[in-house]
């Protein structure tokens, strides 16, 4: 499955949370380290779920770019 990633910029580097999976989230200095550290925050996240016989659920979030 793919999940949105919703990425910010932040002063000290960037964040990112999934939408689809309230809270699976990650930050790291670099956009790189930022991506990688949500690959893992998000297999985690599923992996604890099946754990604790929750449901996974499907991915919902449209991301789109929109010019004005």
């Amino acid at each position: 499955m793919k999940y949105a990633v919703l990425i910010e910029q932040t002063e000290t580097g960037y964040s990112a949370h999934v939408p689809d999976l309230p809270g699976c989230v990650a930050a790291g200095s670099t956009l790189e380290e930022t991506t990688d550290l949500m690959r893992g925050a998000i297999r985690l996240h599923l992996a604890g779920m099946a754990e604790d016989g929750l449901p996974i659920p499907e991915p919902k979030t449209i991301a789109e770019y929109i010019a004005a």
